[in-house]
């Protein structure tokens, strides 16, 4: 499943606990991360899921569940 997998990947990169991230945490306001943070994450989703993600397809993201849903639409339409 996409959200296990990303809760996993933010938890090992923010040091989070990936109990207490849900489809709700904000990635920037709730796990703390930043800019360099955020490029080192869509580069292990690229990596992780064979996928290339634009900053367009970025932009709205803030939410772990909004970035599950981005990366499964992309995973669908492969």
């Amino acid at each position: 499943m996409v959200l296990d997998k990303l809760k996993d990947m933010l938890s090992a990169q923010l040091g989070a606990d990936a109990d207490v991230i849900g489809a709700d945490t904000d990635i920037v306001n709730d796990l703390g991360a930043d800019s360099l943070d955020v490029a080192e994450l869509m580069m292990g989703i690229e990596v992780e899921f064979g996928l290339l993600l634009t900053e367009e397809q970025l932009a709205d993201v803030h939410t772990v569940g909004e970035l599950a849903v981005l990366v499964d639409n992309c995973l669908l339409s492969i």
